[in-house]
């Protein structure tokens, strides 16, 4: 139970939180006059001529042009991966390239344990970074991933296989997310998803499900997929933060949440809550996982909240106060934050660590926010998933563990990204 201290504290911070999440209807002009399907950027000569793909991490969603992906942009594959792999783990980490990925695939890299692939939009920003994070030489190789786009999940796959060649991989951190909760009206992934539930889940199902085949032929192999707190509603940012993950009766994605189905419950758009439904859907995805693979496979299936990464590049569509303001607000109101590097070791934990080869738990420090912090002598509040604290097997909703609900949603999923049965793993 939450103190009555701590519940007048969280009750003045509603007002932020609540605003802070509400749709940002100045933009909807920008929308009509540049939106994704009109105006401006609706002309593929023009991106194609005018957009490099670095270029396109730094639009916003009433900038992004109208495919992120082509077939001619599929990379020529590399080969002789083996040699470079050696006798470490290959690790794939989705997202590398800013954030929690790239602090995450930084420590596995410096471990001198794990060949780390680095799968991203952007490859020459990903190799940047790399070099600027400090990953020694030979330890990692960075591969185009877009995952808005189906087809490009396919041909990562197709070229990774060509480049590890008989190696199994070993180790799979599915962390990439995209987040828009002040957009009046939804984006669209190449393949006509919206761009939350598209990228955070559907891209990864399929990434997953593709690599199974591959991933049982390792010893002790992992996957986890982050997950978080405002997709479970027994915590302080999913219960108590407006508007609360739901999928409904799963309207939408049963009827194949294709455009202009933007949400899993059919209801119209609402980007704070379809980034929520997506980690719903992201963690029932680990706990089916587990129910049909891990017992013949000994595949490890986790998920993990790493702490609010205040200042994450996740936050890029907030508005400048906002931006600002939580951070602060996270680590002297909530408790709840914690740096990029520390969330990053945090993740790295989950995949290296061997105490953490337990399937299908939930993984979270520090109080994993289920109460705003108590107080301690820095001045920072403690015990809220934040800085600091040993790792511990955290307890999920009721809703996230609804196996009826898990089901239906992995069945929708695979008829939406296309699964066929002789993709799909036979065990």
């Amino acid at each position: 139970m939450v103190k009555f201290s701590q519940a007048l504290t969280i009750a003045a911070a509603l007002p932020f939180l609540v605003n802070s999440f509400a749709p940002n209807t100045s933009s909807s002009k920008t929308l009509t006059q540049h939106g994704i399907n009109h105006g401006l950027v609706s002309s593929s000569k023009l991106i194609t001529n005018q957009l490099s793909t670095t270029s396109l991490n730094s639009l916003t969603t009433t900038e992004l042009p109208e495919k992120l992906y082509f077939p001619k942009e599929k990379e020529i594959p590399k080969v002789l991966g083996g040699l470079q792999i050696g006798l470490r783990k290959l690790t794939i980490v989705t997202g590398a390239s800013s954030g929690l990925g790239l602090n995450a695939a930084a420590t596995l890299a410096k471990t001198g344990r794990h060949f780390v692939v680095m799968a991203v939009r952007d490859v020459e920003k990903g190799k940047r970074v790399a070099k600027e994070q400090g990953f020694p030489d030979g330890s990692y190789t960075v591969m185009k991933l877009e995952l808005a786009n189906l087809q490009s999940v396919r041909d990562f796959v197709a070229n990774l296989k060509a480049f590890k060649s008989a190696r199994p991989v070993n180790n799979l951190i599915c962390n990439a997310a995209v987040y828009k909760p002040t957009d009046p009206e939804p984006a669209w992934t190449d393949d006509g998803f919206e761009m939350s539930m598209g990228v955070n889940h559907l891209g990864h199902f399929l990434l997953v499900n593709l690599l199974l085949d591959d991933m049982k032929k390792a010893k002790s192999a992992r996957v986890c997929i982050v997950g978080s707190i405002t997709g479970n509603t027994n915590t302080v940012g999913g219960g108590l933060v407006y508007p609360q993950a739901d999928l409904g009766d799963l309207k939408g994605l049963e009827s194949g949440m294709r455009n202009p189905i933007a949400m899993a419950d059919g209801k119209p758009f609402f980007g704070a809550k379809a980034y929520k439904d997506s980690k719903v859907c992201n963690m029932m995805t680990v706990s089916e996982l587990h129910r049909r693979y891990h017992e013949q496979t000994g595949i490890v299936f986790s998920s993990m909240y790493p702490g609010c990464i205040a200042e994450t590049a996740l936050f890029r569509e907030k508005r400048p106060w906002f931006r600002k303001a939580f951070p602060w607000f996270m680590k002297y109101v909530t408790g709840g934050y914690v740096g990029e590097q520390e969330a990053g070791e945090r993740l790295a934990q989950v995949i290296d660590d061997v105490n953490c080869v337990k399937s299908n738990v939930y993984w979270s420090w520090n109080g994993g926010a289920k109460s705003v912090g108590r107080w301690s002598q820095d001045g920072k509040p403690r015990g809220a998933g934040g800085s600091g604290g040993e790792i511990f097997e955290n307890e999920q909703s009721d809703a996230v563990k609804n196996p009826e609900v898990a089901r239906r949603v992995w069945e929708s999923s695979v008829a939406a990204v296309g699964l066929t049965d002789k993709e799909l793993l036979k065990v």
